[in-house]
């Protein structure tokens, strides 16, 4: 088990000497004495892989403020110490977001003394399970780069990342001596072979992200770093890395499964970086879906059963924990020359839906990660329970997509009030204010648990994040009707077509995130699902004559194309983030200084919310008796009356622990 044991990595003192120097293009950390190489030889090689972990440290839920079965990094430990130890050869890779995502990170970022002289528990934990490489991705930017670079102080691995470059130094002709972190790692080691011997192996890494962090993170990023295309890097990059030794390569993709056609600047370029030539195999990420299974269909560049992108061999692990990656790279030495002969991809869940569809844990959680996480644990604990207001009745998101949602209509009207407060006395003052948010938490990905639900009464700093679970800031958009309609066409992508009249019909588009499906306070407006949406789930433009948003009026009055408005959203949205007319980066004009959740937080203390005004927004179109089918929390049943207009039919619990309800539109 040579090729398991923790060899000691210079520990960065500083993050400023991440940046590299013409001297210093790789991170090589060889074994003493290689043996001489054999004329030919065969070895495994086990590639074991995280990726969007989102700060998933242990099994509990901080938005609910409960254990939790699902993932965590505590369990994907216990799974590690398996695979390797039935593993003569294996690395561990993490794919990026690792610091953000639950309610832990943010108390880091923001509510930890400054003196706190701790290292970042993710990382430590990280540093505990001895990982070997680890690359960026869009996540680890939300806190600013000097939060990062302070985090990562403490690494006791090499951080990589290839397509992130300092602008001080953009000379466009070397990709090699100015990236923010180093932009690949060749590790040296000794791999043992079937026939018992050993033989010296370099593996090359390299990592890129979407370059839609320089939209997303703006205010973080802008001027600081530059962050160019993931496929133009790797072309480059692949054959120096190559040149510098690595018999073979290996890609950290932060980028998900997408089009198969290259454009400049994809989000998700999985497919074309696979058709490099000179990559080996690949870890995915970003879009938080798994691979190999069936959450990709098969095509040409496809394969879902063998886990090959454009034949190479690839996986990607899910999110929060939920898998772990494993790649199994059988390896034939020819001569002086390495080559993969063949390979073998899986995912290791660390929990399963029960007889009675609960999810319950496949794995115990490791006593080692659990150890040098408690102390976070319980600060996050201690902050979370902090009360700080009360609400009259109860609110929920189990029928968020139904237009039946005050836990949206809290954020809203918070927005909205301190829009106003902002305004007073400016050259804004008088024009109308609305107010967009989207539900975070409608099931989806994170399962049918991933569903906000607060009593009424005592609400606490964990019950605000719960509700708002993303770190953004504030901002204010300047907007025309047009850009108005567009803005929710764009969100009406959430639904699929239907046929009036249908029956049994699916409502929801799968691969559409709820995050995106954005509903406007101070309009009412109707949904027509007969007609195709304008856009795809990702934002394209696909049907530019498509118009499902009928009705749109404010004080009543239609909206008219001219007529201009001020919307309060979040840093994400004013930046581009979704791809939304209107929210493009240009209609910014206002940035406020506090968080979306802060301003959540002043609209409770204040007692607002104590007397929500709860009202409809937004309805759909009649639709000729069609029936849909709705999947939501088994725990929606005690509020069916709410949506008792839809003539709900229960039909049932789905093995995905979903429950499904039949609506009549």
């Amino acid at each position: 088990m040579l090729f398991m044991q923790a060899y000691p990595v210079p520990k960065t003192h500083n993050p400023a000497t991440l940046i590299l120097k013409p001297n210093r293009s790789t991170l090589s950390y060889p074994l003493p004495n290689p043996a001489a190489p054999h004329a030919s030889a065969q070895a495994t090689l086990r590639l074991l892989a995280t990726s969007d972990m989102h700060i998933n440290l242990r099994g509990y839920d901080y938005f609910a403020d409960r254990p939790s079965a699902a993932g965590g990094l505590a369990r994907i430990a216990t799974l590690v110490r398996q695979q390797r130890h039935s593993a003569e050869n294996s690395l561990l890779v993490d794919n990026g977001d690792f610091l953000q995502g639950s309610l832990i990170g943010d108390y880091i970022a923001y509510e930890r003394p400054d003196d706190n002289p701790a290292s970042h528990p993710a990382i430590a934990a990280m540093n505990r399970l001895n990982y070997d490489v680890v690359g960026l991705g869009n996540h680890e930017f939300n806190f600013g780069i000097d939060f990062l670079e302070t985090a990562l102080n403490d690494a006791r691995f090499p951080v990589i990342s290839s397509n992130v470059f300092s602008p001080a130094q953009a000379q466009r002709h070397s990709i090699f001596e100015q990236t923010f972190m180093p932009p690949f790692a060749i590790l040296s080691r000794q791999i043992t072979c079937d026939d018992g011997s050993t033989q010296p192996l370099r593996v090359g890494f390299f990592s890129v992200l979407p370059p839609q962090v320089m939209i997303w993170d703006r205010r973080h990023v802008l001027g600081r770093v530059e962050i160019r295309d993931i496929v133009e890097t790797a072309r480059t990059l692949v054959p120096k890395i190559r040149a510098e030794g690595a018999d073979i390569v290996i890609a950290l993709c932060h980028s998900g499964i997408g089009d198969e056609q290259y454009r400049p600047d994809m989000e998700h370029a999985a497919i074309p970086l696979a058709g490099i030539a000179g990559i080996d195999a690949m870890v995915c990420g970003h879009s938080h879906l798994q691979f190999p299974g069936p959450d990709h269909a098969a095509s040409p560049q496809i394969d879902p059963d063998a886990g090959t992108l454009c034949g190479t061999p690839a996986i990607m692990p899910g999110f929060g924990g939920n898998v772990l990656g494993q790649i199994d790279l059988t390896l034939l030495r020819e001569g002086n020359i390495w080559r993969v002969k063949s390979h073998e991809s899986r995912l290791i869940p660390t929990a399963a839906r029960g007889a009675d569809h609960r999810l319950l844990p496949l794995i115990e959680e490791d006593e080692e990660v659990l150890a040098c996480t408690e102390t976070a644990h319980a600060e996050t604990l201690s902050y979370l329970r902090r009360p700080v207001g009360a609400i009259d009745r109860a609110v929920h998101s189990y029928f968020s997509m139904l237009g039946t949602d005050a836990s949206v209509q809290m954020v809203t009207q918070a927005q909205s009030h301190h829009l106003r407060s902002l305004i007073e006395g400016t050259e804004w003052e008088g024009l109308p204010v609305l107010s967009a948010a989207a539900p975070f938490k409608t099931g989806g990905r994170g399962g049918p648990d991933n569903y906000t639900d607060l009593t009424s009464g005592a609400l606490t700093i964990g019950n605000l994040a719960d509700l708002y679970v993303f770190p953004n800031m504030f901002r204010a958009v300047h907007v025309t009707g047009t850009q108005l309609a567009g803005w929710l066409e764009r969100a009406a992508g959430a639904f699929c077509q239907i046929t009036a009249g249908g029956q049994d019909q699916m409502l929801l588009d799968p691969d559409f995130p709820s995050y995106n499906f954005d509903v406007i306070d101070g309009l009412t407006y109707e949904i027509d699902l007969t007609q195709p949406s304008r856009f795809t789930a990702r934002g394209q433009m696909q049907n530019p004559a498509a118009c499902r948003i009928t009705n749109l009026r404010h004080n009543g009055a239609l909206v008219e194309p001219g007529a201009r408005f001020l919307v309060a959203t979040n840093s994400f949205r004013a930046g581009g983030g979704g791809d939304f007319p209107g929210a493009e980066g240009d209609s910014v004009v206002l940035r406020g200084h506090k968080t979306s959740r802060d301003i959540l937080l002043d609209y409770v203390q204040s007692g607002a919310a104590e007397g929500l005004d709860h009202r409809e927004i937004w309805s759909f179109v009649p639709a000729g008796k069609a029936t849909v089918l709705f999947d939501t929390s088994p725990s929606a049943r005690a509020h069916i009356d709410e949506i008792a207009h839809f003539a709900p039919e229960l039909l049932g619990d789905l093995d995905s622990g979903f429950t499904r309800f039949r609506l009549t539109l």
